[in-house]
């Protein structure tokens, strides 16, 4: 494929990648960095890790460093960010609020945003009008033009209300996009986008763009997905007078079926790949053939070879396939180019390491009677393993359908865990029982089954603290797949 990147002359390349800390890391942030990283190194640029957290409801700090900890683990470090500084910041979003409230205001001093005091009853019934009238588009915008006085009187009384952009009312807009060209969006298919929610916080779309703009990043690398979004992105930089930086949408990454990846068909946090014994850079090297290829179609290398031989344009626009086989293929090799000495290091520092150990020994020290004893009866903390079939996973008196349903809610309360510990867990298992009427010692040994292969294990709240979170989703989901009927 052939493109043409524009690269500044006159300023460094800037470039960023921006995760939200509502939950596990994702690999799909790991592959959006990694080529963010490998185009500003090509072109001696930096690369900055912007924390967007104006999600104030779901964002936890405890995820804010599983992000560090995971891009770390690849090797993905970052110029500038949160922990580390820089002259740009600050670099979480939640440090930023008045920033973004200051132009807001200035949009609407200039009068090209307003407030909006549409109340949640008024949004639907223009949702049904929409509806019922085929437009793809709800907001009406009734708020759009009302007087200076009016406007001043409702927020003296304190009513609620939005800043929204004002949109324009006929023609397109172009996205330029690195990879695709232009691509034109009607803008009767836009809805004044609101920049400022009635909480005083920021939509994504103002944060992201005054947060590029005042960050001066020169390339957006981002995941097609946000290639809708990316108009009210262009129109907002219009709005601010500002010039847009170059947009460049990655393809997304598949299943084997085409889907975009889930985490209900392939494991999509990284900590499920670190702690199932993925090397990072065997990790790093799947990653940097989603989509992109060698000029010698190599399929083993390594970042410093990707960094030397970086071109977008050897970059396909199909959806690259999330191909586990492919990449326990390549960590094997990896695996096997390591020296003994080199290879007891790694699994020293991967869960055989004291610090895991020590965590897993006090669960099975009243259950062994020699120190053999112990290999057998931790393997599940350690290695994975297929789910047991049907048959295995039943209780006596369970019916399969019925103990399919209860798992698939037990894996979506399982997902929803924010705090992973022995006491969360416990809680939400137990509220389970409840909720899918299986009994407690059949509920609990289907999820013990699921998670350690095993009907006796060390307590199952805590083994399950200590596996982690991302391992027992997979475990859980393919003890799922494995009771449909």
């Amino acid at each position: 494929m052939s493109v043409n990147i524009p690269i500044p002359q006159d300023r460094p390349v800037r470039v960023r990648v921006a995760p939200s800390p509502t939950g596990d890391p994702h690999v799909g942030t790991a592959y959006i960095a990694l080529f963010n990283k490998a185009f500003a190194e090509k072109h001696g640029g930096r690369f900055v890790l912007r924390i967007e957290d104006t999600d104030q409801k779901r964002s936890t700090a405890e995820s804010e460093q599983a992000i560090f900890d995971s891009l770390r683990w690849l090797g993905l470090d970052w110029h500038e960010g949160p922990d580390v500084g820089g002259p740009y910041g600050p670099y979480r979003q939640s440090e930023r609020t008045e920033i973004y409230r200051a132009h807001a205001q200035r949009l609407v001093d200039e009068g090209r945003a307003y407030h909006c005091f549409a109340t949640a009853e008024e949004l639907a019934e223009m949702r049904e009008t929409a509806l019922a009238e085929g437009r793809r588009t709800a907001y009406d915008r009734r708020y759009r033009d009302l007087p200076r006085e009016e406007v001043e009187r409702r927020l003296a009384a304190g009513e609620s209300h939005v800043i929204r952009l004002k949109m324009p009312l006929g023609g397109s807009t172009r996205v330029k996009d690195g990879l695709r060209g232009g691509i034109d969006i009607d803008n009767a298919e836009l809805d004044d986008q609101i920049l400022l929610k009635s909480d005083g916080f920021p939509t994504y779309h103002l944060a992201n763009v005054v947060d590029d703009h005042l960050m001066e990043i020169t390339h957006v690398i981002r995941a097609e997905e946000w290639i809708p979004s990316t108009p009210k992105h262009v129109l907002l930089y219009e709005a601010f007078g500002w010039q847009a930086p170059v947009f460049i949408h990655l393809p997304l990454l598949r299943n084997k079926d085409k889907t975009k990846i889930s985490k209900r068909k392939n494991p999509v946090s990284l900590e499920y790949y670190r702690t199932t014994g993925y090397l990072p850079e065997a990790m790093l090297n799947f990653l940097g053939r989603m989509g992109w290829s060698m000029p010698d179609e190599a399929e083993k290398f390594d970042y410093a070879q990707m960094v030397e031989h970086f071109d977008f344009g050897r970059m396909s626009l199909g959806g690259p396939i999330f191909d586990l086989d492919k990449l326990d293929w390549l960590n094997g090799m990896y695996i096997r180019e390591l020296e003994p000495e080199a290879l007891v290091a790694r699994l020293q520092s991967w869960l055989l390491g004291s610090g895991y150990l020590a965590e897993v020994a006090p669960l099975v020290r009243e259950r062994i009677k020699r120190l053999g004893d112990f290999v057998p009866s931790t393997t599940f903390f350690f290695g994975p393993f297929d789910a047991l079939p049907p048959e295995q996973l039943l209780p006596k008196k369970v019916e399969q359908a019925d103990a399919y349903k209860a798992m698939k809610s037990v894996t979506d309360a399982i997902d929803a865990v924010a705090t992973w510990d022995e006491a969360s867990i416990e809680a939400t298992l137990r509220e389970q029982v409840e909720v899918t009427g299986l009994k407690l010692r059949d509920l609990f040994m289907i999820v013990r089954l699921a998670v350690t292969g095993q009907k006796a294990t060390p307590p199952l709240f805590e083994s399950m603290a200590v596996i982690g979170k991302a391992r027992c989703q997979y475990r859980l989901r393919e003890a799922t797949h494995a009771l449909k009927p």
